[in-house]
């Protein structure tokens, strides 16, 4: 793994600052840091040149706190981060003969509390890789910051972190209008919040990268939380509201979805109305929680209809 700082590929400073937090971050890192499809080592962008802004860096060391007792996906253990206050960006290239120059903002979920890091961050990334999509996994910051809205810290780095991507597009091989988001749950909240608050910074300005405008081109809302009223379920969240320039986007969700089918339903209807492209896929079981791991519920094959919709949308085309 290459970590890098935003103002060139190479930090050995950044390295020292890192291994500062101790060993156990170091491990994590390797642990869901795996190769890009290029074989090569992924490079780590640090989303912040120093503190990130509102935080104090208190926080203990950043862990894997999964317990024993935590339960499985598709048999397989989930890497649940915790105690992040030093967000990055990790690149995942496609290798050059099978990329199409599109790029997606990768933001795993967690209920604003925790990541899970493989499930819906490294595994999401191979599979963006596999049809040629660079994939940029965002370590934003959790759990909630007392005092502040459980999204106002993550959507800072989000924004920061689109910002960063187009003014690094040259760089790392991407077009500057195909590149888009994708969130679970808690990061599909906060994907469908940089999909609809790009108009207005949410920090203050520190280099030529935040004169861009933070808007994805695309946006994928897997299993999303958060986005309708909670007293009335028929209405988008107060915090969740869609303007008419909004970016075209891809939902998907399983009916029995504890945290209730609403949330994509009600944003699709929303879209219709203000004729927003839009791919709606609601599945009849799959629960919530899920990433793209095979299941063998039919909410496991959404990968296959979220790579059509990108197709149909010109999202995978190669020049």
């Amino acid at each position: 793994m290459i970590l890098c700082s935003l103002g060139g590929l190479h930090s050995s400073g950044w390295f020292r600052s890192v291994w500062s937090f101790g060993p156990i971050l170091v491990l994590i890192l390797g642990l869901y840091g795996a190769s890009s499809a290029q074989g090569e080592d992924p490079r780590v962008l640090r989303v912040w040149p120093e503190l990130a802004p509102g935080d104090k860096g208190n926080l203990p060391d950043e862990i894997d706190s999964t317990k024993p007792t935590d339960g499985l996906v598709a048999g397989q253990r989930v890497i649940r981060l915790a105690n992040v206050q030093t967000p990055t960006l990790t690149i995942y290239q496609p290798t050059p003969e099978n990329s199409t120059g599109a790029a997606v903002l990768v933001c795993p979920g967690g209920g604003y509390n925790i990541l899970a890091m493989d499930l819906e961050g490294t595994e999401t990334c191979q599979w963006l890789n596999s049809i040629g999509v660079t994939a940029a996994l965002l370590k934003y910051r959790v759990p909630r910051r007392e005092g502040r809205p459980p999204h106002e810290a993550p959507l800072q780095d989000a924004q920061r972190a689109m910002n960063t991507l187009r003014s690094q597009a040259g760089e790392l091989g991407i077009d500057t209008k195909r590149i888009g988001c994708l969130g679970y749950s808690a990061g599909g909240n906060l994907c469908g919040l940089l999909s609809t608050r790009f108009s207005k910074p949410t920090y203050d300005r520190i280099d030529a990268a935040d004169d861009l405008i933070p808007r994805p081109d695309f946006c994928m809302l897997i299993y999303p939380a958060y986005l309708i009223d909670s007293k009335d379920r028929s209405k988008l969240a107060e915090s969740f509201q869609i303007p008419n320039d909004s970016p075209p986007m891809f939902l998907t969700m399983a009916q029995d979805d504890p945290l209730g089918c609403e949330n994509v339903l009600v944003p699709a209807m929303e879209l219709n109305r203000l004729k927003i492209p839009f791919g709606l896929h609601l599945f009849p079981s799959g629960g919530h929680g899920y990433g793209h791991r095979q299941t063998g519920k039919p909410s496991a094959q959404w990968t296959d209809q979220a790579t059509a919709w990108m197709r149909e949308r010109g999202y995978l085309k190669r020049d």
